[in-house]
């Protein structure tokens, strides 16, 4: 199982931001793999995997949009009921906590790319050993 750096991007929650940031990346020709913009009122996080992480952080930068960087996990389950179950018994009887997670199903939709951010990676590592992800 593989870990890949998320870009986090942290800001007021108005119209237009996600918008800035699909013009930035989209014109650069970077992919947007997958993202996480949760509903809130106020601040939020917008969490990106992006195909050129080196690209995508100097476009940030040269657009002046602040944003910081985590190490997830990536998951390939079975996009079957209580795959996801099985993860989350595992780190929570290691006794580590799920901070954020998101998924999408594969292009063949018979496995989820699950994407977690956790209280302990190490550890979480050990503990998923067998779930893998050969590509995203």
């Amino acid at each position: 199982m593989p870990t890949t750096t998320q870009l986090v991007i942290r800001g007021l929650s108005k119209p237009g931001v996600m918008a800035q940031v699909a013009r930035v990346f989209g014109e650069a020709k970077v992919n947007i793999k997958a993202f996480s913009a949760p509903e809130v009122t106020g601040t939020g996080k917008l969490r990106l995997l992006v195909s050129d992480l080196e690209g995508a952080r100097a476009l940030l930068k040269a657009e002046k949009i602040k944003f910081t960087e985590e190490t997830a996990l990536l998951l390939s389950l079975e996009n079957t009921p209580g795959a996801l179950k099985e993860v989350a018994d595992l780190l929570t009887k290691a006794r580590i906590n799920i901070k954020c997670g998101y998924c999408t199903p594969s292009r063949e939709g018979k496995r989820a790319i699950v994407v977690l951010t956790v209280s302990n990676t190490a550890k979480a590592l050990k503990v998923l050993q067998a779930q893998s992800l050969d590509e995203f």
